[in-house]
């Protein structure tokens, strides 16, 4: 029987190798996995040792982190053991304690376990725990030793953590950047780009080598005067005063390759402790979209303006005229000037319909009372109605026998042919317009065609977008520009599509639009 009551004299001999190689480790590893199984290499060496474990305290408990020589069946009990609630708030001397037991009863008395407290700042990190044949018996100079070995395995695995932890904000930093919808720059103290987002790069058209690196001035150039202080006037102003003192500036943004964009940026600064600025974080915006709205709001009102103005005046002069009474009208002209009354003030009706129904839009969909809707009888009701309004055109329909009975709104789907058969009467000074249907194996296709001058091409992409109109059409006719784009959203809403067959041509202008069967 032998009794070990020091460590044996190379251990001694070797001490200064150990907390050399521990002092390398705190500069040379900071990837924590490689770092914590070289710790826990050379504990066993030193403890003389047959295998270890290396537990770390985390938020919610202690977990194996490291382990050498361990059977996987002992460890399989143990990592699940660590994690149990009552285990979670033991302290380093009472987990030893509970390892140490756990260790002799499952050796059935064989093996012993020694272990080591991993403090750092003042905060316990982990425990390394060593099994070993013999007794823990050490004089107070390996104490001392084995603490000094533990101190600086615990500043290592601190820095690991620490690194791991800085590691992860930083992927976590770029995972934001990269995420963002709006382009971002990151300015260095002298304004010169440390670094630029995917979403740049495309509203930009550059790539990020060619954008990072050159100065604010050389990127952000503005087309025209923006609205608001460009950065370099607000920074020659001593801008920032404040951490929080962010810039807005507004504009048409210059690009390598034009048009020039519409973007709002945002500067916001972070400062040193000192006060002075060491970075400039740039939110870059499109705002085309709200240069679109605004440019929508401005015709909706010149357009509703101009419809509105003329049947009011109308129904007012015609109204003022009949009730003069310094003149006696005959009976045709006050029936011809209630006719004219009556019809303006249909067109009002008409338009304000329309710009209801534009509203309900933007503010989430049509309603649709869904029924079985005869299509060929729709169109014929529709063209009976029209035929009587216009004698210089005819007005046919054109349906293949049993074409099938669909589900729809037949209220709103009326209003779909109604509005195409109107713009062709309105274009169409005369000759035929043709309502037709075609059968395909999961839709069924709609047409209306007219022999007018056609659709010019530049205006092809447009005749659906809400208040478009082309210039023959505000020279030729009157109407809001809302008729098509509240017949494709209809079409849509009953999960069909419609277009504009550009391949009529000067034949006249052909409308078509699918409906599922």
């Amino acid at each position: 029987m032998s009794i070990i009551p020091s460590m044996l004299p190379d251990f001694r001999v070797r001490q200064r190798d150990y907390l050399l190689e521990i002092s390398r480790l705190l500069t040379e590893e900071l990837d924590l996995e490689k770092l914590l199984a070289r710790i826990l290499r050379v504990s066993i060496e030193m403890l003389a040792g047959q295998a270890g474990l290396i537990a770390l305290k985390q938020p919610d408990g202690w977990r194996v982190s490291a382990a050498h020589g361990i059977a996987p069946a002992f460890l399989s009990y143990l990592t699940p053991l660590l994690a149990e609630e009552k285990v979670r708030e033991l302290d380093v001397r009472e987990l030893n304690r509970m390892l140490k037991e756990l260790t002799y009863t499952a050796s059935m008395g064989l093996l012993n376990g020694t272990g080591l407290p991993l403090a750092a700042h003042g905060q316990v990190i982990g425990v390394i725990f060593i099994f070993r044949n013999y007794a823990d018996l050490f004089t107070p100079n390996d104490r001392t030793l084995l603490q000094s070995f533990a101190d600086q395995a615990a500043i290592a695995v601190f820095n690991a953590q620490l690194y791991g932890q800085v590691s992860y904000e930083k992927q976590r930093l770029a995972a934001l950047l990269e995420s963002a919808a709006d382009g971002i720059l990151i300015l260095d103290a002298n304004l010169d780009i440390e670094r630029c987002n995917g979403a740049f790069e495309k509203l930009f058209g550059q790539t990020r080598e060619e954008i990072t690196g050159k100065n604010h001035s050389s990127i952000i150039k503005w087309k025209k005067e923006p609205q608001g202080r460009t950065l370099e006037e607000s920074v020659a102003g001593n801008w920032p005063l404040t951490p929080n003192a962010t810039l807005y500036v507004e504009g048409d943004l210059a690009r390598p390759a034009p048009p020039p964009l519409p973007v709002g940026i945002t500067y916001a600064p972070l400062l040193s402790e000192e006060g002075k600025l060491r970075n400039v974080i740039l939110s870059v915006r499109d705002i085309s979209h709200f240069r679109t709205a605004d440019e929508i709001k401005a015709t909706f009102i010149s357009i509703v303006s101009h419809e509105l103005r003329t049947p009011v005046a109308l129904i007012k002069g015609y109204a003022s005229t009949l009730r003069r009474d310094d003149a006696k009208w005959d009976k045709h002209t006050i029936s011809d000037s209630l006719a004219v009354i009556e019809e303006e003030a249909d067109r009002l009706s008409k338009m304000i319909d329309d710009l209801l129904d534009a509203s309900r839009l933007q503010a989430g969909g049509l309603s649709l009372n869904h029924a079985d809707v005869a299509i060929p009888s729709l169109a014929l009701r529709v063209s009976e109605r029209f035929a009587s309004q216009s004698p210089k055109h005819r007005i046919i329909t054109d349906f293949p026998a049993n074409f099938p009975v669909i589900l729809g709104d037949e209220n709103r789907l009326e209003q779909v042919v109604s509005n195409l058969v109107s713009n062709s009467l309105k274009y169409a000074p005369n000759g035929e317009i043709k309502i037709s249907g075609s059968v395909r194996p999961e839709q069924v296709i709609i047409c209306v065609s007219d022999e007018g001058p056609g659709i010019e091409a530049k205006d092809l992409p447009h005749i659906f977008d809400r208040f478009y109109r082309s210039t023959n059409a505000v020279k030729q006719t009157k109407g809001a520009g809302l008729g098509l784009y509240l017949t494709r959203a209809i079409v849509e809403a009953h999960g069909g599509r419609i277009w504009a067959d550009a391949s009529a041509g000067a034949s006249g202008a052909r409308i078509c639009f699918s409906l599922p069967r």
